[in-house]
């Protein structure tokens, strides 16, 4: 769809399903999502319909009108600029007395941003119900964890913040539901927040406006493909005689039905009218930017 002209870049996340799901399953409905650009499964978790995802890299704005929870927070493309947010958040919920939790996803780039050092330095101090996931992929874009920092791990950065951090097999969904789950649990206990780092593989580009083989071999990624958190699960379920190929040919064909459902549904919806452009800007449009609609949506102005 992306060479095709249908849809606009696209964040991969071959190889990362299990973060997504691990978190967010072990989530309640009324806890706060505040998700990275690829983080595709846990909002589908959450409830937004698929289509409303491919909208948003159509580039249309409305695809933010998830279907998820209302609170939950929008993609986030800056790099790393959802953790203050989070932290606001989690202060907010702290300060009301509510029993809910603060989740903030990103990835290993964005532990070398100022806006997530400041966050967890802010939920420390305050010992706020947040949980920040760090999906360490290895890359951020082009470049490799061992040039963007020094510390021996992404979880221990937690420390100098006050508070703890552990890495997960981020591959295994078992695991990450687990250390999810415990984490969410103590942060609404009161106890402040933590940190997961989910050590894992990015199979794909980064997005399909790159090339991942320009920095990278594919005999690397191949090696990787042995963890991949799907078959993982496959593996496991089938030596469990919870899985047979039956039920892996139903599911296939039922997954591939829904997207191609998915899709129809984002290519058939109108595009905005020029005229939108302006909405949601000022409660009061100024009548400079009031006259500018009026023209697009071709009114009379007199």
């Amino acid at each position: 769809m992306h060479r095709t002209g249908r849809l606009g870049t696209y964040a991969i996340s071959l190889g990362q399903e299990a973060v997504s799901v691990g978190i967010a399953s072990a989530m309640r409905e009324d806890d706060v999502l505040l998700p990275s650009y690829r983080d595709n499964g846990a909002l589908l978790w959450r409830g937004v319909a698929l289509e409303e995802i491919l909208l948003f890299w159509g580039g249309d704005e409305r695809g933010n009108q998830f279907s998820g929870p209302v609170h939950d927070f929008p993609f986030c493309v800056p790099v790393g600029s959802q953790a203050p947010h989070a932290a606001g958040v989690a202060y907010a919920l702290k300060l009301r007395k509510e029993p809910r939790v603060a989740v903030c996803m990103f990835g290993d780039g964005a532990t070398s941003k100022g806006d997530v050092y400041e966050a967890m330095n802010f939920a420390g101090v305050h010992k706020l119900p947040l949980v920040f996931v760090a999906t360490n992929n290895q890359w951020a874009i082009s470049v490799p964890l061992r040039l963007q920092t020094g510390s021996e791990t992404l979880a221990q950065k937690a420390i100098g913040a006050g508070f703890s951090g552990e890495q997960v097999d981020g591959s295994d969904v078992v695991a990450m539901r687990a250390a999810a789950e415990e984490a969410i649990a103590t942060a609404r206990d009161g106890k402040g927040p933590h940190f997961i780092e989910a050590v894992t593989y990015r199979l794909g580009d980064h997005t399909t406006s790159d090339d991942a083989l320009r920095y990278r071999s594919a005999e690397e990624v191949q090696a990787h493909w042995k963890e991949e958190p799907i078959a993982r699960l496959r593996s496991y379920l089938v030596g469990q005689k919870m899985w047979t190929k039956a039920d892996e040919e139903r599911l296939a064909a039922e997954c591939h039905e829904r997207i191609e459902a998915a899709v129809e549904r984002y290519l058939k919806t109108p595009p905005r009218r020029a005229e939108t452009m302006f909405d949601n800007l000022y409660a009061d449009l100024p009548e400079a930017y009031a006259a500018q609609r009026r023209e697009l949506a071709g009114e009379d102005d007199a």
